[in-house]
């Protein structure tokens, strides 16, 4: 997997590292796109759309829907209908919108630390109440307190699943999810599901929250091929939402923001993409779990006291650095000013994160190959 240079085109991880790291001489590896060109076929319907003259306000196709209609039936095995999908520009500000749609100010949202942080800034900013069910750290993977997630159910309104998970890289599987589900209707519990990872998953089945049945009345799910086909300055999104009342009301919270005009490019990116990019998908996954290996295998074989916390699906690595005994500001310290390396702080994920810090490896095995030298010379100097 070669990393392409992105130096000159306002790519956030080079552009902005100075601002978020005060420092810009780092390897960045931190922003949660990929270094790899986007699909042959992706590059190819943009430059054909890019040759027309105008780019003017655009209608999404019925071939938008159809792509995402049998790539959710060829990837994921849920028929869906046209009249479920709702175009969106990001699946964060549809966060916003669900939170808007099915809760009032002061009202419970269970999410799950640690976590990707705009789900809990999202809650606070609506002037809701953020019910935090913890994930329990066990054996180097973790788990749902399933305790703990039936007691907040009982105060809230809305829940708001990260699946896969980000940045701990979990894929629930189905008894978690039903169980999950079943605690939520028993106490009138809305689920909103975040799957834009979901077509980066190693070795384990991915199931979509929406294609249980009985949960259908219940929930929306987010997703977008952003992640997955690396086109996420396109800002091309969708909710699918097949029970008509959560759907209309939704809607009403999208319109009254004011953003709902398609984008002429990331409607053909989404298109191209779900209909010609599987085997390119296919070949990123191998590589990317390929990078896995090498930083794992990096990290044990020269007795760094770090942790893999190994991923079932992203590319996005968890990393447990608490064997080098470093308090949050000592341990961003670390990887800024010795290892000067770009990470995310895992504390910024929530008081669960303390101690873990975020990599991401979608990027070359040369890129990783210098950035774990440069951790393994930092080491060097305050062991």
């Amino acid at each position: 997997m070669e990393a392409v240079q992105r130096a000159g085109t306002y790519a956030v991880k080079l552009d902005e590292t100075v601002s978020k790291f005060g420092a810009d001489d780092l390897l960045p590896l931190w922003v949660a796109d990929m270094d790899i060109a986007a699909p042959l076929c992706v590059q190819e319907a943009l430059q054909r759309r890019a040759a027309h003259p105008v780019y003017g306000y655009t209608a999404y196709p019925e071939r938008y829907y159809q792509a995402i209609k049998e790539w959710y039936f060829k990837r994921f095995g849920w028929e869906i209908e046209t009249e479920w999908i709702v175009p969106a520009c990001g699946v964060v500000p549809s966060l916003n919108f669900a939170i808007q749609a099915y809760t009032q100010e002061g009202d419970g949202v269970i999410v799950q630390t640690p976590l990707y942080p705009p789900f809990s800034e999202s809650v606070l900013r609506q002037g809701r109440e953020v019910l935090d069910n913890r994930l329990l750290y066990k054996n180097g993977s973790y788990q749902i307190d399933f305790a703990d997630f039936e007691a907040k159910a009982r105060e809230a309104k809305l829940f708001l699943l990260c699946s896969p998970h980000n940045p701990t890289g979990r894929v629930w599987n189905k008894e978690e999810l039903e169980k999950l589900i079943d605690i939520c209707l028993e106490n009138e519990v809305i689920i909103v599901s975040d799957e834009i990872h979901a077509d980066i998953v190693y070795r384990k089945m991915h199931y979509v929250l929406g294609s249980f049945e009985k949960a259908q009345q219940h929930s929306i799910v987010l997703n977008a091929p952003s992640k997955t086909f690396n086109i996420a300055g396109l800002n091309t999104s969708y909710a699918i939402i097949p029970d008509r009342t959560l759907r209309d009301a939704y809607i009403r919270e999208q319109k009254r923001s004011g953003i709902t005009n398609g984008n002429p490019f990331g409607i053909e990116a989404l298109m191209a993409a779900y209909e010609g990019g599987e085997a390119w998908l296919e070949e990123v996954k191998t590589a990317l779990w390929g990078n896995v290996v090498f930083v794992k295998t990096f990290i044990e074989t020269h007795n760094l006291p770090l942790k893999v916390v190994e991923p079932e699906a992203t590319f996005l690595l968890w990393i447990d650095c608490r064997g080098l005994q470093l308090s949050a500001e000592d341990l961003a310290a670390f990887f800024i000013r010795k290892a000067k390396l770009g990470l995310n702080e895992g504390v910024s994920f929530g008081k669960e994160g303390e101690g873990f810090m975020r990599l991401n490896i979608g990027t070359s095995k040369e890129v990783l190959r210098q950035a774990m030298q440069q951790m393994l010379r930092a080491y060097g100097e305050i062991r």
